[in-house]
């Protein structure tokens, strides 16, 4: 039998095992107390103190001439107003003697923005827009000094301007690398929303290479944003700007939780040039593009969605003359890859002209490896807009596609320097939807040449109705590419 003593130390054992246990339980599960320490939310007062110092509020002024005063050019506006509809001429006050000199202009407030310091002797960074139109442009800094500040450049594509002040010593603020920079990274804003100076966000970065249709990517954070705050910085934990505070997605004006900041790694480039040249020179290879969908990708034969679709090519331009056609997939560029449309001018633009690059296109089911010339991009022109054409539906182009075509004629084929295509005498339905209308020539249909009428009626017999239908034509100057998506 196991003795009164053995049974005791039995269970004074057991229990030091299992204090021990405990012990180690804890130490490898900390409480609920320990993990609210560790998550605890960031303190910013730091960062305000280090970089609150370089951030400025920006004023513009306009000059305006003021309304004329009473018994002015106003005043005879109204009189010839009451003769000429045979009213009672109203008592009117003496006027005082016409002066021959013009009105003196008077600076009238513009707007308020923000900007930061980039550099100690008075370089100073903003948005385009905060300094657009504007005839003076004053900077105030945290310590009350104001100075007149003069535009050394600005870039309404990037929306990034450079101004100077004539001051030195100034603390400028610290670069950072944007490739570091994390989605769910915690980040601070600094301006002047609705003039109040010196206010200070702080929030999220929400995503990155957010592309909202302009020329660069953004940086999306929820840190709000508000009128004022434009041209402010973006700062990471670090101490570091990573952005410029630049647009906000609205229903009402104000703040939504949705900001944008353009990249620093962007805008230094920019700011490189304005400040050498006062301007931007970007790269241009003459092509109009669209998106790739997944259900293009797969009845050309390239399987994944990916690259930018050459919709036209203008003609003399540098993409015709390294054999770029309508209808190419551009994969890669410089040997950068092309994921989505967007990329493609962001890539193109940042080429310095008169450089060669190289570039892969997918066509017809393979790989094509050009060399283009690239050159510089000229100022945006604007389309004339199309006249709307009265449907002609005939035979299966007109029945299925709303397409009424005709046969050119030797001469038009001499005038235009082709040797096939149809012209285009009415667009409607899916044809009209894919952007086709009245004087386009087609050249091709889902990558059969079409020499006549006949021609293209016979290959739309042959098509398939439930698969979309590449069309190449030609519009003026321009070779380009449609799809018509088939009637669902």
């Amino acid at each position: 039998m196991v003795s009164l003593l053995n049974i005791q130390t039995i269970r004074r054992a057991v229990l030091a095992l299992s204090v021990t246990c405990a012990t180690a339980v804890i130490a490898v599960y900390p409480s609920q107390s320990a993990l609210a320490q560790v998550r605890t939310l960031p303190d910013f007062t730091d960062l305000v103190d280090q970089v609150g110092p370089s951030v400025v509020n920006i004023r513009t002024l306009e000059k305006v001439v003021p309304r004329t005063a009473p018994g002015g050019s106003g005043d005879e506006e109204m009189l010839e107003f009451f003769r000429r509809f045979g009213l009672p001429m109203p008592n009117m006050p003496r006027q005082a003697p016409r002066s021959n000199r013009p009105a003196p202009e008077e600076e009238q407030p513009k707007g308020v923005g923000s900007g930061f310091i980039f550099s100690s002797d008075g370089l100073i960074m903003t948005n385009a827009h905060v300094v657009e139109g504007a005839d003076e442009v004053l900077v105030t800094l945290t310590d009350k000094r104001e100075f007149k500040a003069r535009i050394l450049g600005a870039d309404k594509r990037s929306d990034v301007a450079l101004v100077k002040i004539e001051a030195t010593g100034l603390p400028a603020v610290k670069v950072g690398d944007v490739g570091r920079l994390k989605v769910g990274e915690w980040v601070m804003a600094i301006g002047s929303p609705f003039g109040l100076d010196n206010t200070v966000t702080a929030g999220i970065v929400s995503a990155k290479q957010r592309d909202t249709g302009e020329y660069l990517p953004f940086i999306q954070t929820d840190v709000a944003i508000n009128p004022g705050n434009s041209g402010g910085p973006l700062i990471n934990m670090r101490g570091e700007v990573v952005g410029i505070n630049s647009q906000i997605y609205s229903r009402s004006g104000g703040f939504m939780g949705i900001s944008f900041a353009i990249p620093m790694d962007e805008v230094v480039r920019v700011v490189e040039q304005l400040r050498t040249q006062g301007r931007v020179s970007r790269g241009r290879i003459g092509v109009q593009i669209g998106p790739v969908s997944k259900e293009l990708a797969e009845s050309m034969g390239l399987g994944k969605a990916q690259g930018a679709l050459v919709t036209g090519v203008e003609a003399g331009a540098p993409a015709e003359k390294a054999g770029v056609e309508a209808g190419d997939i551009i994969l890669k560029f410089d040997g950068k890859a092309i994921e989505k449309s967007g990329d493609l001018p962001r890539i193109v633009g940042a080429i310095k002209p008169g450089t060669r690059s190289s570039m892969t296109v997918f066509r017809r089911g393979s790989m094509k490896d050009l060399t283009v010339m690239v050159a510089e991009i000229e100022a945006d022109k604007v389309a004339a807009k199309p006249e709307a054409a009265e449907p002609k539906p005939k035979g299966v182009a007109g029945q299925l596609f709303g397409l009424a075509v005709s046969d050119l004629t030797d001469a038009q084929k001499k005038e235009l320097k082709l040797k096939s295509g149809v012209r285009v005498d009415a667009a409607a339905d899916a044809a009209a939807r894919a952007g086709l209308r009245e004087g386009d020539i087609i050249l091709s249909v889902g990558n059969a040449e079409v020499a006549s009428a006949r021609d293209l009626e016979a290959a739309l017999a042959k098509h398939d109705k439930k698969k979309s239908l590449s069309v190449l034509f030609r519009r003026g100057d321009w070779t380009q590419f449609a799809v018509i998506k088939p009637v669902n």
